[in-house]
């Protein structure tokens, strides 16, 4: 199935099931909200990731990741000077089949990418959840303010999501679980990564750092 979306790049992986705010100041991307605001519900655009260029300015030079997750809004709140502030929710995830540079924000035509749980993903379901969790006491221990602890879900393709959004990691990593084939593939990919940050982190807590955290991060 295809669809025609308008593409809003961003310097942010989303996830499907995870919330993201976006504060939109471009003109082309105020041009967006209104023309969303003409259509039924649900009103959709596509978050993508810039893997060459800036979120601001001119987008012919952009080179886009092929693989993006569908925003679906949930609250507009329009300023007096056109600016919009919209909560979304992440979808389903696509693949770009094509860009359309016809009008002055981007739009693709899309096909929808399936959620398959993977083969045997309950091993990779408790490792990761374990694994988070001494990720959380890791944080906690070097000076990070972490949130309130949440039950992990036992479903692995919600918790491929839910891990792959909190843990602190770069946008490289983060597209390459966006774009895993499946759950249990996106699971153990994020098992290798929590290994690893729970090394970094534990190497971290045994020497006298804490004059270089900061401790006004959050891991989202």
């Amino acid at each position: 199935m295809t669809e025609r979306l308008p593409l809003f790049p961003l310097g942010t992986v989303l996830f499907p099931g995870l919330v993201l705010p976006l504060h939109l100041f471009e003109e082309r991307y105020r041009l967006l909200v209104r023309d969303l605001l003409e259509r039924p519900e649900p009103r959709r655009l596509g978050i993508v990731g810039i893997e060459l260029g800036h979120e601001v300015g001119d987008t012919a030079g952009l080179r886009l990741a092929e693989v993006g997750c569908v925003a679906e809004i949930h609250d507009v709140n329009g300023h007096p000077d056109g600016r919009y502030d919209i909560v979304t929710i992440g979808a389903a995830r696509f693949r770009i089949k094509e860009l359309d540079r016809a009008l002055p924000y981007l739009r693709g035509e899309v096909e929808f990418l399936p959620e398959d749980p993977g083969a045997k993903p309950g091993p990779a379901v408790l490792r990761v959840k374990a694994l988070f969790q001494l990720y959380r006491r890791r944080l906690a221990a070097v000076g990070a303010e972490v949130a309130e602890p949440v039950e992990l879900p036992d479903d692995p393709v919600r918790l491929s999501y839910l891990v792959a959004a909190a843990v602190v990691l770069d946008g490289h990593d983060k597209q390459r679980l966006l774009e895993a084939e499946d759950a249990t593939i996106r699971l153990r990919a994020v098992q290798d990564l929590l290994a690893r940050e729970n090394r970094l982190l534990s190497a971290l807590a045994t020497v006298p750092a804490g004059q270089f955290l900061d401790t006004s991060f959050h891991p989202n």
